[in-house]
């Protein structure tokens, strides 16, 4: 079963997304969620670093219930989220 006990989290520009980290025992997987759902979750948020990481912060026990929905142990390193999984 994969937890998010690790609260960082930072805002990739490439990506238009905010990385966050989830652990299923030993193993890390990296989750992204892009900025429309972020939106979605949050639709006054600015459109900036800091308005997404604030709505990030603000909907956080959300989106890890929709990252801990997508992750299937050891199947690739990353995931992404987004607008449809909300």
């Amino acid at each position: 079963m994969i937890e998010f006990p690790n609260y960082s989290r930072s805002y990739d520009r490439t990506r238009h997304a905010v990385r966050f980290w989830g652990y299923d025992s030993a193993l890390e997987a990296s989750f992204f969620i892009e900025e429309d759902a972020l939106r979605r979750l949050q639709p006054d948020a600015h459109p900036n670093e800091t308005g997404f990481l604030n709505a990030f912060d603000s909907n956080r026990d959300v989106i890890c219930a929709a990252a801990a929905r997508v992750y299937v142990r050891g199947s690739r390193g990353s995931y992404d989220l987004i607008a449809a999984n909300f």
